[in-house]
């Protein structure tokens, strides 16, 4: 498998501003700077593809980038897809009531028809926040493929790691790849993902 291209495309704030080109989007949820920029600067193999910041909240809008892939599950053959940068939860309030902040504006974006899958961030050094919860409870009403990525998994110990993976599919319900955009780790793993979700294959 190969990233042919990747280029940002626009900032989207209703589902009028949806690129409708008939490529199909995987959203990327979490919390305020869990990694969802770094993460789509990983897979594209570019630094600042994506802005990122140290200031929580810094995206306020779903932010839209395209790839263009060679090959991968499926087989043979050049395919695209769109990754969606959605505005981090978590910033504004604690608790519960934070995950509001990611209803206000991703609503409109989740009744777009085109979305193959979801892909919910989970910063590793912190399993159990009422906020990842609350988010991953949300998720399950869109009828849409989900999936759970841990990121920063390498700023953990190897005891510090197994325990937190384990209490976050004991949390959540269900398996969670482990994934940091500065070494790498699950990258593969997630481009097979990626590629299975946008060509329809199981």
């Amino acid at each position: 498998m190969k990233v042919l291209e990747a280029r940002f495309v626009t900032s989207a704030v209703t589902v009028d501003g949806i690129p409708h080109d008939g490529v199909p989007h995987i959203a990327l949820v979490g919390r305020s700077n869990v990694g969802k920029s770094s993460l789509i600067n990983a897979l594209a193999h570019k630094k600042s593809l994506a802005r990122t910041s140290a200031a929580a909240g810094k995206t306020r809008l779903a932010n839209l980038y395209r790839f263009d892939v060679e090959g991968g599950p499926g087989g043979p053959g050049r395919w695209s897809v769109h990754l969606a940068d959605l505005p981090g939860y978590g910033y504004a309030r604690g608790g519960r009531e934070s995950v509001a902040e990611l209803r206000t504006i991703a609503e409109s974006y989740f009744s777009f028809d085109g979305i193959a899958g979801v892909f919910h961030l989970v910063d590793a050094r912190h399993p159990g926040l009422d906020s990842d919860l609350d988010a991953a409870e949300w998720l399950t009403t869109l009828n849409v493929p989900t999936a759970t990525l841990a990121t920063k998994v390498d700023k953990l110990s190897r005891s510090e790691r197994t325990r937190n993976l384990k209490a976050l599919e004991r949390q959540l319900g269900m398996p969670v790849t482990p994934t940091a955009a500065v070494n790498g780790e699950g990258l593969d793993d997630l481009w097979t993902l990626i590629a299975r979700l946008s060509r329809g294959r199981p």
